[in-house]
């Protein structure tokens, strides 16, 4: 579909579901791709976040994958594969493993957690160019409600 020359009336015909699906593909594409120019990938930071007692982690214990594929399902994409991403990191070493199985963050990893999230702010800022902090909040809105009308929960 294209929106080139379409009438607002046009426009407010078309499918949210169609639109959201290209915005997400492309916002993702965009993420990932400008991470990788930095060295490192989303599950990457993704683990990181999620094993860190100062982010997502509500104490800082050691997951397993299993468990962080839980933690993440309702982000993950079907084609991350968090074992060999946490592999890396392993190598890394801002994971370790124990007996059990469990990754946790290393400081070095901390580290590289506080300095990797620092990039998020340009990513923002590219792809916030051009849109008002005002048509952004009004557009999380129209999509909210679009969400509550098909019935999901906004969290």
């Amino acid at each position: 579909m294209t929106t080139h020359q379409m009438s607002d009336a046009e426009l407010a015909g078309q499918p949210a579901a169609y639109w959201t699906g290209v915005a997400y593909e492309a916002l993702i594409a965009y993420t990932r791709s400008q991470q990788a120019a930095k060295g490192y990938t989303q599950p990457q930071f993704w683990l990181l976040r999620n094993l860190s007692e100062n982010d997502i982690s509500p104490d800082g214990e050691g997951m397993t994958l299993p468990e962080l594929r839980e933690a993440m399902a309702s982000y993950i994409r079907p084609e991350d594969d968090l074992a060999a991403e946490a592999a890396v990191l392993l190598e890394r070493g801002w994971l370790t493993r124990d007996a059990d199985d469990r990754l946790w963050l290393t400081e070095e990893g901390e580290q590289a957690r506080v300095d990797l999230a620092r990039n998020a702010p340009a990513i923002r800022a590219a792809l916030h160019e051009g849109i008002s902090d005002a048509d952004y909040v009004t557009t999380v809105k129209v999509l909210h409600q679009l969400i509550r009308n098909a019935g999901g929960a906004v969290a």
